[in-house]
């Protein structure tokens, strides 16, 4: 065989890293970061409506090159002046993103490698103002971390539960989601293969949390639960930015 023909071969193959994650454990992943963007999203949205419109200069925390910054701000405009139910429930919810922060950024700056003594465990190093930290997870910790962020998003936008609920569906009138859409066109996004077994699993594990009444604690000292890396997690995350 002439070496072109191997040059030409070899042009045909695509290499690509492994990061040796499993598919349930990749689920989870997409689904935490989906969910932290529009955590993000709504956090800054909720702070930028309560500067006036024809303000000609916005605080620099507005300039979003910060997450934490902008949810400072958002505690000062938005959480501090709300009354009763409506301001107990924000605080948790500060409380919570402040908790959770370094769980998301172990999971997106974080380098990946495994526990060569337990395969189930999986771990994130990174280095920050020059500490080396590393934080481990197991597929189970992810779910659980998955489910945590998408229920601070639906509380940080309907502080008040299902009555903010209703009150915006009979304001905002019908709405049909993004999936419906699809089918209803025809659209090609309706039959996309998807990964059937993580989603009905992740799915199982929300529904499963969603009709227990053993949820897990909210406060911060009870999210510190014996599960796999959540002790080591909760230490990081009392550290403050990271």
């Amino acid at each position: 065989m002439s070496d072109n023909s191997n040059k030409s071969e070899d042009a045909g193959i695509v290499h690509v890293h492994e990061v040796e994650l499993s598919e349930r454990e990749l689920f989870c992943i997409g689904h935490i970061i989906a969910q932290w963007g529009a955590l993000e999203h709504e956090i800054f949205s909720q702070t930028l409506q309560t500067f006036e419109e024809h303000i000609q200069t916005l605080p620099k925390e507005m300039n979003n090159i910060q997450f934490s910054s902008v949810l400072e701000k958002w505690k000062e405009r938005v959480v501090d002046q709300c009354n009763g139910e409506k301001k107990k429930n924000l605080q948790e919810q500060y409380a919570l993103i402040r908790h959770y922060r370094d769980y998301r950024n172990a999971l997106t700056h974080g380098m990946w490698d495994w526990d060569k003594a337990s395969p189930d465990r999986i771990r994130t190093t990174r280095v920050h103002k020059r500490e080396v930290i590393s934080t481990h997870f197991t597929a189970a910790d992810l779910e659980d971390f998955s489910l945590e962020v998408a229920k601070i998003n639906f509380n940080i936008r309907y502080p008040r539960g299902i009555e903010d609920l209703a009150e915006e569906t009979i304001n905002r009138g019908g709405y049909i989601g993004r999936l419906t859409a699809s089918m209803l066109s025809g659209h090609t996004m309706a039959s996309e293969p998807a990964s059937d077994k993580a989603a009905a699993g992740l799915r199982q594990h929300h529904a499963d949390a969603a009709a227990s009444t053993t949820l897990l604690p909210k406060s911060q000292e009870s999210l510190k639960s014996s599960r796999s890396g959540r002790q080591e997690l909760a230490a990081h995350c009392r550290r403050g930015d990271r």
